[in-house]
């Protein structure tokens, strides 16, 4: 394997103190870059948890950055978005060696939905496993469901791939997008992805369990709206329940395949 070097809380956003970790390949590159968001529900999360994938997109070539971005309660939508597309800035402005036209982003669930941010600012290309999309008409139809955190799981200790991997639970869900969204039930058609694509939108790849965490339909009706706006879109589903990165190989050889026709 080629050696990876890593240089580890490197700023990007001097005023908050915002850091990222840099992975580059020293024996092969391609010339590409890749921004990998770390999930967490906008409230938990930190860039150290996503070293696993980032080791693997910088065997493939890519330079990658993998950033923490402010977190509940520290900052609420649309806050963290403002904090990625700080990253693509900074990346740009860098003294990193790559093609500023090749940069992608790459994101597991509440990162996933910020991955597709990124795709909708900037036009870059974005792959989101399991990011959350469905929110306002989710909401709308699960007015019965009672938010509710999760007491049971191990945000902080617990590798990503093991979280939130036994399906559905809408409690849950809605907690933490209300959580998100400060409980404000206005924004969330501001924040709901769906509503603000545009034919300059980056092509996505977009993946999702059929019976997991978060929601399929999201994932369906985005793909609906970008075929109806000519962006080009690849969604894979899986069988079964697990959520992000804890499909992570399954949905890896599409998504390097994305990568590689895009990025």
């Amino acid at each position: 394997m080629a050696k990876i070097i890593q240089s580890t809380d490197v700023i990007y956003q001097d005023k908050l103190g915002l850091t990222l970790d840099v992975y580059r390949n020293q024996e092969q590159q391609n010339g590409g870059a890749l921004i990998d968001l770390h999930g967490g529900g906008w409230f938990r999360g930190d860039k150290a948890k996503d070293r696993d994938l980032a080791m693997q997109l910088a065997q493939l070539g890519y330079l990658v950055v993998v950033p923490n971005y402010r977190l509940t309660p520290l900052a609420y939508f649309p806050e963290p978005i403002a904090d990625v597309a700080a990253v693509v800035e900074w990346l740009r402005q860098s003294k990193e060696i790559f093609d500023r036209q090749r940069i992608g982003a790459i994101g597991s669930s509440a990162g996933g939905n910020l991955a597709i941010e990124l795709a909708i600012r900037y036009g870059i290309p974005a792959v989101s496993w399991s990011g959350i999309i469905e929110i306002d008409d989710w909401l709308e139809n699960h007015k019965d469901v009672v938010a509710a955190a999760d007491t049971k799981q191990d945000f902080v200790k617990t590798a990503s791939a093991k979280i939130n991997q036994s399906g559905a639970n809408d409690s849950f869900y809605k907690w933490f997008v209300l959580n998100y969204l400060k409980n404000n039930v206005k924004q969330a058609g501001a924040a709901s992805l769906v509503h603000r694509l545009s034919v300059t939108t980056g092509p996505l790849f977009l993946a999702n369990s059929l019976n997991e965490f978060v929601p399929t339909a999201g994932v369906l009706n985005l793909q609906r709206r970008l075929v109806e706006l000519g962006v080009p879109t690849m969604t894979k589903l899986l069988a079964g329940s697990e959520h992000a990165k804890g499909y992570l190989e399954r949905v890896m050889p599409a998504t390097q395949a994305f990568l590689a026709e895009f990025v």
